[in-house]
């Protein structure tokens, strides 16, 4: 199981109220709402394995250099040195390094690589797994992960964290028309506001999905703009032309990269956590009371698959 962390301790944010606080008034509703979601997962779906994948960094470079915009309507602040700083709502930043310590001290693996996104983290663990993987986020990017030759679903959050939708690729077929595979050009074709991504004007989710659907994958897209035969419609025709420099460079920028660098990590769930002292000072320095002791009885009981 493999946790897009970011989406869901935002989540958790902003579905537990700012007054679930520590002893000296902090708010640690996005810990203890993460930490509730751990516990109801590990419940439901006894994974013997899970990663909480993180953001080392949010937008990467690479990806700017090729497409400005990605992401550049939620910087916060720009820095000569260093990665973009993204706007945070202030009551959630100083929760973060309390969630990954809280991680730590389970137990719980937690992998983050520099230039890279926690998309791209978890596509790399999807690329080296050998059996069923539930990948869980409010991010519907990473539908171009869903395989179901391989058993990679995802997990979506529709109401708090005791709703998910299970999404395979009958479920992406339904609704867009289109498989995992096809999901990421389906994405930049449409665009996608929340990442900034502009996709090709007049190209919408419906016309995208009948033009993969009618030419199989954007390369048979480009070779219909290119084929006079074809049956797409001089202004289809016209606007996939205009988009060409933007459709050469979207793809290394949608597609989840699968070749991250991962550093040498154990998955495997604990029983009991790896550091009950640290454990015991943070639940005392931040209240964490039943949230933390759900996922710690939810541990304690699993049952391996």
């Amino acid at each position: 199981m493999l946790l897009d962390t970011a989406s869901l301790y935002f989540r958790a944010y902003f579905g537990v109220p700012e007054s679930v606080k520590a002893p000296d008034g902090t708010p640690v509703n996005a810990v203890r709402g993460l930490l509730d979601f751990i516990a109801r997962l590990v419940e439901d779906h006894s994974p013997d394995d899970l990663v909480a994948c993180m953001d080392a960094d949010w937008r990467p470079q690479w990806r700017v250099d090729l497409i400005p915009s990605y992401k550049a309507h939620r910087v916060a602040q720009e820095t000569a040195t260093g990665p973009d700083v993204e706007d945070v709502p202030d009551a959630l930043s100083p929760q973060v390094p309390v969630i990954e310590a809280v991680l730590d001290a389970i137990g719980i693996a937690r992998v983050g690589v520099p230039q890279y996104e926690a998309d791209d983290v978890i596509g790399t663990f999807v690329a080296r797994s050998n059996g069923p993987v539930d990948i869980v986020t409010g991010d519907r990017d990473l539908y171009q992960l869903v395989d179901d030759a391989r058993g990679v679903r995802v997990l979506y959050p529709v109401k708090g964290v005791g709703t998910l939708h299970i999404t395979d690729e009958a479920a992406l077929r339904e609704k867009y028309g289109v498989d995992g595979r096809g999901y990421a050009e389906l994405a930049l074709l449409r665009g996608d506001p929340s990442d900034g991504l502009p996709g090709v004007a007049g190209i919408g989710e419906k016309t995208a999905a009948k033009l993969l659907a009618s030419y199989g994958d954007l390369a048979g897209v480009l070779a219909a703009v290119d084929d006079l035969g074809s049956k797409l419609t001089p202004s289809q025709r016209k606007r996939l032309n205009e988009g060409r420099r933007y459709l050469a460079v979207a793809p290394k920028v949608v597609r989840v990269a699968g070749d991250v660098p991962l550093p040498e990590v154990s998955t495997a769930l604990p029983h009991q956590p790896r550091d009950p002292e640290a454990l015991g000072a943070l639940d005392t320095r931040w209240g964490l009371g039943g949230s933390l002791q759900r996922v710690l009885t939810a541990l304690s009981q699993r049952q391996p698959g």
